[in-house]
């Protein structure tokens, strides 16, 4: 049993020792700010990222050029930085004493607002300086809200149910996002000023979650499919589109998408974690330890953005065309899938094996 874990292990690794390191470091340097994770970046190489102190405490802030400069409100503990756009403005959230704030730092820090409870977030705002986000409405239930400049908070409502939250915004000011239904399920959302909110439904399961749209109105995300695995998805405006399905192993999330349609997310199993990249109708998956550990997003220039992992995470960006550490479009992927199941089960039998040691010997093991 030893020598087949092994075996596995050093068939995965000649497998991924083909690929270089794809990733590059954005330069927040470790040492001095902690943890650092990049959550946007726009084409003009300025950065909407999150500092993390020793003990956890994260700080939102705007890098450029090597310059790190805090985004803070007055009186705040701590803050988050989700989205850039073109003209580097900002969109996050601040906390002070136990009440998050939604904001935008342009020329200054701008507190959007509540939609009548006491808290706001933001998570994302097109070229217009138009954000969305969600806030708690006074009866104190989560609700999506869209921001234009000089107006209050407007509610965008729900799919029937109580909650909404809304996480990405195009040039044409479609959104996108999560509501639950009259049933309680959480599907995944496009709301159009003229139309409303539209179900875009699911992958056969009760679940989706909208995260991004681009200027074509392509929607990206993630559902449960009808074996309850949450897969990836791309909505062209007319279907869901499964991409978890042509990864073919694992739990996959879509975090991002540009006017390419260029896809981006991360693929969990339950040994290892890769990013991947479905761009031109075909995807390739990079290992965590090569690659990005979490991806946030992909701009125009086809970086995608986000973090690796070395001790800790770092910001850092990846070219959306780096070469594939698997191509799923032949062999590749079937040895690669074939070798997983092997891994898995070896892991499993030899596990199990020494449970029943370590309980002969009435000993407690925890694995």
């Amino acid at each position: 049993m030893h020598n087949t874990v092994r075996n596995c292990f050093s068939l995965l690794v000649l497998i991924g020792s083909d690929a270089a390191a794809t990733s590059h470091l954005l330069g927040i340097e470790s040492k001095q700010y902690g943890e650092s994770i990049a959550y946007d970046m726009n084409v003009a190489g300025q950065v909407a990222a999150v500092i993390k102190e020793k003990d956890g405490t994260p700080h939102a802030v705007f890098f450029e050029n090597g310059k790190l400069i805090k985004l803070e409100m007055p009186g705040e503990t701590e803050s988050e930085a989700n989205h850039i756009n073109s003209k580097g403005e900002v969109v996050g959230s601040s906390k002070k004493g136990q009440t998050w704030r939604a904001f935008i730092r342009g020329r200054g820090m701008q507190d959007l607002g509540t939609l009548g409870g006491p808290n706001s977030y933001g998570m994302a705002l097109n070229n217009a300086g138009l954000a969305v986000g969600f806030a708690d409405t006074s009866n104190r239930d989560w609700h999506a809200f869209l921001y234009t400049p000089g107006e209050s908070l407007k509610d965008l409502g729900t799919l029937g149910g109580k909650v909404s939250y809304a996480s990405g915004i195009n040039n044409q000011g479609k959104v996108v996002g999560t509501a639950t239904t009259t049933d309680g399920s959480r599907h995944a959302f496009l709301y159009d000023q003229t139309t409303g909110m539209a179900d875009l439904g699911t992958l056969g399961g009760r679940y989706s979650s909208a995260t991004a749209i681009n200027d074509q109105g392509v929607v990206v995300g993630s559902s449960e499919t009808k074996d309850r695995h949450l897969h990836a998805f791309v909505h062209d405006g007319t279907q869901m589109i499964d991409l978890g399905d042509k990864i073919g192993f694992g739990n996959s999330y879509a975090t991002g998408i540009n006017n390419e349609g260029h896809v981006v997310g991360v693929v969990d199993s339950a040994d290892m974690r890769l990013s991947f990249v479905w761009r031109d109708n075909k995807m390739a998956l990079h290992p965590a330890g090569k690659s990005l550990y979490l991806t946030n997003a992909i701009n125009n220039a086809g970086q995608v953005i986000g973090a690796s992992y070395d001790h800790g995470m770092n910001a850092a960006t990846m070219p959306s065309d780096a070469p594939p550490f698997v191509d799923l479009g032949g062999r590749k992927i079937f040895g690669f899938n074939l070798i997983v199941v092997m891994l898995a089960a070896a892991i499993a039998l030899f596990r199990k094996r020494l449970k029943g040691l370590f309980f002969e010997n009435s000993l407690l093991f925890r694995m």
